[in-house]
């Protein structure tokens, strides 16, 4: 009987530690992510590829103090589908990352490769030639605290 009450005790520590962890979702979810700038760098003629350095300001409207883990997105130009991204800091320790205290905004950059071969040629040219009006991201950003991570979708333009 004694074993049955330890269990049940581990049990409903565990689910008081998983309610306690939740308590701070609704205030991770309140990340803001912008895009606030496409900028071509290098471009390799020979292998049809350009580099496409991507920033986001992301905002802490929220009392918790939280890192970013991981920015997974696809990027269109003029409403045409672009590449895909990813901005990661899930290899370094929590204590590594920038750390969003309430109201801190942090500019965060990520470059991806643009390759000629997967999109048109037209698209490609006009993305090298800087006749895109208009960039639009769409993704999952993932916040993490102490106690809990949490994903949200965004989606921001220039």
């Amino acid at each position: 009987m004694v074993v049955y009450a330890a269990i049940a005790g581990m049990l409903a520590l565990m689910g008081f530690f998983a309610w306690y962890a939740s308590l701070e979702n609704p205030e991770l979810e309140k990340v803001e992510l912008d895009l606030i700038g496409v900028e071509i760098g290098d471009v390799n003629k020979v292998e049809n590829t350009a580099e496409v350095k991507v920033t986001f300001l992301v905002t802490n409207p929220g009392e918790k103090t939280f890192t970013i883990a991981l920015i997974n997105y696809d990027i269109f130009a003029d409403g045409e589908f672009l590449a895909t991204g990813q901005y990661s800091t899930a290899d370094i320790p929590m204590p590594g990352r920038p750390i969003f205290s309430s109201g801190i905004q942090i500019p965060i950059e990520n470059t991806l490769e643009l390759q000629k071969s997967e999109i048109s040629n037209e698209l490609y040219q006009a993305v090298l030639d800087q006749r895109v009006s208009k960039f639009k991201v769409e993704g999952m950003i993932t916040t993490e605290s102490a106690w809990s991570i949490v994903e949200k979708e965004f989606e921001a333009s220039t």
